[in-house]
This record gives C-alpha cells, sequence and structure tokens, in this order.
C-alpha cells in the first residue's frame, strides 16, 4: 500500500451473504478500497444487481477469479467461499504475496483428523493449519496483527466462545458438562437455497437441528474453550433456527468450581473484556437481546448465578452476519495492518 493510499481489497464470494454484507462494510471503510469481486456464477453483472441496496456504490463488476488474477490488483484477499472451498484458492493467494482473511472453517481448526471428521471432507492443505491463527480478535488480537492468514471465526463460536472463555480460565466453571443452547436467524445458513430454509417452511416456526454433537462448530468451541480451562472442555451444542433474517442469542450453563456471587462473576467478565470495543458487559439485571446488536458488530454479554443449582447461566447476542462474519472479518483486518480496531466499524444497531 502506497502511504496515503486506501489498502486495495478483494472480496472472493461477494454474492453470498457474508460477501456482501463485507462489501457494504468495506464500501465505507476509510483506509480500504475494493478492487476486484468474485462471483463465478454470476460474473459480468453489478453486485447491485443482487442486492439493490449496494446501488450507487463504486464497486467493480463481479468476475470469475483465479488466485493468481489478484496479484497487483489486491494486498488482502477476503474469502468468503463456502466449506471446503477456501483451501483450494489461499495457497495460491499466499503464495502470490496477498494476506487473507478466510470467512469458511478450512482452517479454524488446528487438529486436521477434526476437519475432516465433521466437515466429511479431506483437508488438503494441513501446513497452512498451522500457521493460520484464529481471528476471534478479543482473544488472539497480538497474533492476528502479525498474521498473514486469519482464519475468521463464525456466528455461532463467536457467540458462545466469548462469554464463557473468561469463566473458564478464572476457574469458575467446570470443564465438563457445558451446555450452550443457541438460536440463530436464517441468514446464518447462507444463501444457497434449501427446504429448510425456504419462507414457508421457516415463517412462524422454530426448530433445532445439527444435534447431538453433530454440528461442525462444536470442534471449533472446544478447542478455544480448553485453550482457556488449560484441559479438555467438552460442550454440548444445540443451534435452533428462529423465523428472523439475523442475530443470534446463546444461553449457555456451566457448574459452578467454587461459591461465588453472581457480582463475582459479572466483574471476571467486565475485568476481561475492559478496553475491548466491541464486547459490552451488561451489569444491573440487563440482559442481551437481539435489537441491541443486530446491526452492529457488538457482542453483548452477561452471566447469572443459579445458586440453589449451583449453575452459572451465560447470555451472549450478536449479529451473525456482522461480528459473526463479516464485521469480524474487517475488525481483524483492522489488526493485520496495525489501523485502530474499529476503523469502518462505527456502526449502531438497529433500534427498530
Amino acid at each position: 500500500m502506497t502511504a496515503g493510499k486506501p489498502l486495495p481489497v478483494a472480496v472472493v464470494g461477494a454474492s453470498g451473504y457474508s460477501g456482501a454484507e463485507l462489501v457494504r462494510l468495506l464500501a465505507r471503510h476509510p483506509l480500504a478500497r475494493i478492487t476486484a469481486l468474485g462471483a463465478n456464477s454470476e460474473a459480468g453483472k453489478p453486485l447491485s444487481a443482487l442486492y439493490p441496496a449496494l446501488r450507487g456504490l463504486d464497486l467493480p463488476l463481479l468476475e470469475k477469479l483465479e488466485p493468481g488474477d489478484l496479484a497487483g490488483r489486491a494486498d488482502v484477499a477476503f474469502l468468503a467461499l463456502p466449506h471446503t472451498e477456501s483451501m483450494k484458492s489461499a495457497p495460491g493467494l499466499l503464495a502470490a504475496g496477498l494476506k487473507v482473511i478466510d470467512l469458511s472453517g478450512d482452517f479454524r481448526l488446528a487438529d486436521k483428523a477434526q476437519y475432516e471428521a465433521f466437515y466429511k471432507h479431506p483437508h488438503t492443505e494441513p501446513g497452512l493449519l498451522a500457521e493460520a491463527v484464529y481471528g476471534l480478535c478479543e482473544l488472539h488480537g497480538v497474533k492476528v496483527a502479525g498474521a498473514r492468514l486469519v482464519a475468521n471465526p463464525g456466528c455461532y463460536t463467536t457467540t458462545s466462545i466469548l462469554p464463557l472463555y473468561p469463566l473458564l480460565k478464572a476457574g469458575w466453571i467446570q470443564p465438563q458438562g457445558i451446555v450452550i443452547d443457541a438460536k440463530s436467524g436464517v441468514t446464518g445458513a447462507g444463501r444457497k437455497l434449501s427446504a429448510g430454509t425456504q419462507f414457508c417452511e421457516v415463517d412462524g416456526n422454530f426448530s433445532a437441528y445439527r444435534v447431538a454433537g453433530a454440528h461442525q462448530h462444536i470442534p471449533e468451541i472446544e478447542q478455544e474453550l480448553s485453550a482457556a480451562a488449560g484441559q479438555a472442555v467438552t460442550v454440548t451444542f444445540t443451534p435452533h433456527l428462529l423465523p428472523i433474517n439475523r442475530g443470534i442469542l446463546a444461553t449457555s450453563y456451566g457448574m459452578m468450581v467454587k461459591p461465588g456471587t453472581e457480582e463475582a462473576l459479572q466483574a471476571c467478565l467486565a475485568d476481561f473484556y475492559r478496553g475491548k470495543p466491541f464486547a459490552r458487559v451488561l451489569k444491573g439485571g440487563e440482559l442481551p437481546t437481539l435489537r441491541a446488536v443486530v446491526g452492529s458488530n457488538l457482542i453483548e454479554m452477561a452471566v447469572k448465578l443459579d445458586a440453589r443449582a449451583g449453575r452459572a447461566i451465560v447470555f451472549s447476542a450478536t449479529d451473525n452476519l456482522i461480528k459473526g462474519a463479516a464485521g469480524q472479518a474487517v475488525q481483524n483486518l483492522n489488526l493485520m495492518m496495525g489501523w485502530p480496531e474499529t476503523a469502518g466499524l462505527d456502526l449502531i444497531a438497529q433500534p427498530v
């Protein structure tokens, strides 16, 4: 990047929900400029033909992009591709000298066997698994700053890991038997049509899916929470589909290790995230809500103590397309480039 000029960036997979949200955020970023948009099936079209809200923005046309096509055109590539596709593109982009922020699950797990067990697909780039930095900014910001490949966490994992991490690290809750009950809007399933996400199936309905250890985000959650606890953590994770467009609310349960007060648990969260601009720890009995975060890069967190049962109840909420995907990716970009972490992310949640 030439001094005084915006950083050229590319979004590969721009036609999906996360890709389009990335474009929306990057288009107003004060230090970045979009120079290429990839979408194979929509090549030749303006992105506004798919997302009319982006009309009027000065954007390149969608095109079919190969990794070598971006050499000299971009310094950073965002990969908003389906799982198993990013590992095909990342090596060529890195070889061409670009930094890569991957929004898929291809580089989030350090253990190749875990990836293959949960994603049901061979991992062809195990060397990059060892190099990739897990881009949960509030936990790994220092490592992100020196990375050339960042594995951008997803929505369920971000919403689940952040509120539990400090409590495990401080030894407040037991590492075994944690239960995470999470509900997401339909955009979390992506733009590709499926029978289960059509309007007539979702509207007025509410359902669980991929239950009893079947969800691919489980090893990712356990990987990060085990690092916090210093020992293996197991979770029961149950996702649900809400009949709304966007937003995630998670309620997590952990048995207390030692006697404590609700105030001590709240202080644990507040102290850990002090100075983190997008982590909002509630107090005074307030609980997270979707309306307080949708449209922003915030995660709201709160903790209550069920003293009778000896259990901590942890609440968290995010916008699955922003803090759970595109906003977090921009936050990672800011850290990688040494910019203010909040650059381009001064978003206020939608009041209604």
